[in-house]
């Protein structure tokens, strides 16, 4: 019966659009307040209207299982505010009815519904974090947790959890990690944007821009691949020839790896946002004598800074939320060291390794995910917060 109303809903809302907009041009009534496209925009919304309703409610009553509705209750019910929604339809079409206004409302409620969904949507997740969290650190201090520095899950029990849920070493490798990686996608995904929105032709930007952003489009197992195959030997090889020593999964192949991966948001990103400096700074910049690099570095970067900066935050993101480059690369030993040759793990890799155990959900273990995740949710926010500081006296400056 769903499958016959998903198809029934469509069909009598494109009958109602397109019949009453006929009946609407054949009418020779002179004096409409709208135009027929609005009347019959304004029947179709009133037909689909209190099914959307009908449709929202019954899934909110089914989600937080307080009712199950009946399949032949459901259809009757649905069948019935369809046929209501045509009868609401046809009372739209009076010469006085105001249906463009009508329309309008109708989108701006829609558009307000969009948004809502969205902020509703991340505050479910933040709830749905802590709470779990507050069941972690329940069982585990939260000082223990910030300021240990020994991980060791397996050993836990319930009783017996005293010093090992430190998590200084998985955000130290997080951080050195992420930190690598923008080292290398910083400088060439900046000095590529400015190569093809300043001194680049037309022609070698429409073939170097989708070459370069075609690296976005890379799935990220395959970069795993490329990490551990090939980078990983070549950054051994490199070390042994100056007389380091490197284990085969380290920190910097995967933060190398992940900094390739992150140049194409930076220099896409970064690109758009130079280009779109108005073209008399330039210009006058010119004008005045400096010379073209003296342009960019003085009067153009300066100008796209916030959208830059942007870019470049996109990027940090992008690199802490990473997994797989990670677990094909670096490893999954905790390890608390200032050496990038030696094994690490991140924050993202071992909430996978928790919540894909064979622990029970209520252990310790597993729930040092959630603990780790509003770690890594705040540290995420503090850093929005800190670029949207960082934007707004940039643009405040520059504008």
């Amino acid at each position: 019966m769903l499958n016959a109303l998903l198809i029934l809903m469509p069909i009598v809302t494109l009958g109602s659009l397109l019949i009453y907009r006929h009946v609407l041009l054949a009418s020779h009534e002179s004096r409409w307040h709208s135009r027929p496209g609005a009347y019959a925009w304004a029947a179709s919304i009133a037909t689909l209207a209190p099914t959307i309703i009908f449709f929202t409610c019954v899934t909110g009553i089914h989600l937080f299982f307080l009712y199950d509705v009946d399949s032949y209750i459901f259809f009757v019910i649905t069948a019935f505010t369809l046929a209501f929604g045509l009868f609401k339809a046809k009372q739209t079409f009076q010469p006085t009815y105001r249906a463009r206004e009508y329309v309008e409302k109708s989108i701006r409620i829609s558009l307000i519904v969009a948004a809502s969904i969205t902020i509703f949507t991340t505050i479910g997740i933040v709830m749905a974090i802590i709470f779990e969290a507050i069941q972690f650190f329940e069982i585990v201090s939260l000082w223990e947790f910030l300021t240990g520095t020994h991980w060791a899950p397996d050993d836990a029990f319930p009783g017996n959890t005293k010093g090992m849920f430190g998590s200084i070493p998985i955000f130290a490798g997080t951080f050195m990690i992420t930190a690598i990686a923008m080292l290398v996608a910083v400088p060439v995904g900046l000095l590529s944007a400015v190569y093809m929105s300043e001194y680049a032709s037309e022609h070698v930007r429409n073939a170097a821009k989708p070459g370069l952003e075609i690296l976005a489009g890379v799935p990220t197992v395959v970069y795993g691949f490329f990490a551990a195959i090939t980078v990983s030997p070549l950054v051994v090889s490199f070390a042994e020839s100056v007389g380091l020593q490197a284990d085969y999964t380290n920190a910097l192949t995967p933060g190398i790896v992940m900094g390739i991966m992150i140049i194409p948001f930076i220099s896409s990103l970064s690109d758009d946002v130079i280009r779109a400096v108005p073209r008399s700074m330039r210009d006058s910049s010119l004008a005045l004598g400096t010379t073209m690099a003296e342009t960019v570095t003085q009067i153009v970067l300066p100008a796209a800074l916030p959208g830059i900066i942007a870019a470049i935050l996109l990027g940090v993101s992008r690199a802490l939320g990473e997994t797989m480059i990670v677990v094909m690369a670096a490893g999954l030993r905790p390890n608390l060291t200032w050496n990038p040759l030696e094994g690490m793990t991140t924050v993202t890799v071992r909430i996978v390794d928790a919540l894909t155990g064979d622990q029970a959900f209520d252990s310790p273990e597993t729930l040092s995910a959630f603990g780790l995740g509003l770690v890594l949710l705040v540290i995420t926010l503090m850093l929005n917060v800190f670029s949207i500081y960082i934007t707004r006296r940039f643009r405040k400056n520059y504008e």
